[in-house]
């Protein structure tokens, strides 16, 4: 998991989210956050707050991932390549699109531009080694879809 980047709600209300910054001075919204100052070029404030993202938004683009991609992405070397899918998911009250990973079983054949989805928490990889370790990370789920 990368530190900021999403919240799994111990707080017991919000559920999972996307963690982004907004300007104070513009509004601008950034994924992945900004701490130092804002990015938009007309601004440069530097006053950025904490905010969780909408758990919702429609594919703005899609594609799949047929080849292993390098490091630092992590997998075992060994195993075969599963190809998965990537959406770009427009969040319309934030103004931003997030790439993300489909959840599981998604293929790009289940998928169509403006479709909703929600944000869930996902697996990145598991270390089968003796620490045990798991990556998280978000993932897009179709709305209506279980899992």
């Amino acid at each position: 998991m990368v530190a900021g980047w999403f919240t799994e709600g111990e707080d017991g209300g919000g559920g999972f989210r996307l963690l982004g910054t907004r300007c104070s001075a513009c509004g601008a919204v950034f994924f992945p956050r900004e701490d130092a100052s804002c990015r938009n070029p007309d601004c440069g404030a530097g006053d950025l707050e904490e905010v969780p993202l909408s758990r919702r938004g429609r594919i703005w683009s899609y594609t799949d991932s047929r080849y292993r991609p390098p490091s630092p992405y992590v997998t075992n070397p060994e195993l075969p390549w599963e190809p998965y899918a990537l959406i770009a998911v427009e969040l319309q009250a934030e103004r931003i699109v997030v790439l993300g990973q489909a959840v599981p079983g998604v293929t790009v054949a289940d998928l169509a531009v403006g479709m909703e989805v929600e944000v869930v928490p996902g697996v990145l990889y598991e270390d089968p080694g003796d620490t045990g370790t798991t990556w998280t990370t978000w993932q897009w789920r179709p709305t209506g879809v279980a899992g």
